[in-house]
């Protein structure tokens, strides 16, 4: 028998502001863009899109 299925969290989260929606996947990776279809569409693009950055932002 195998274990519980593999759980994977989504988070999209409206900045205050603005239009703009913080999405986070399961991954770790971030986006930040103000079209709700672009930000879903990037997550489940996972694993095809950008890795998180490192810290300190660039590359």
């Amino acid at each position: 028998m195998s274990g519980a299925p593999e759980r994977r969290v989504y988070r999209v989260d409206w900045l205050p502001g603005g239009d703009v929606l913080d999405a986070r996947c399961h991954c770790g990776a971030r986006s930040t863009q103000p079209d709700p279809v672009a930000v879903w569409t990037w997550l489940l693009d996972h694993p095809r899109h950008a890795a998180p950055p490192p810290e300190g932002g660039r590359p």
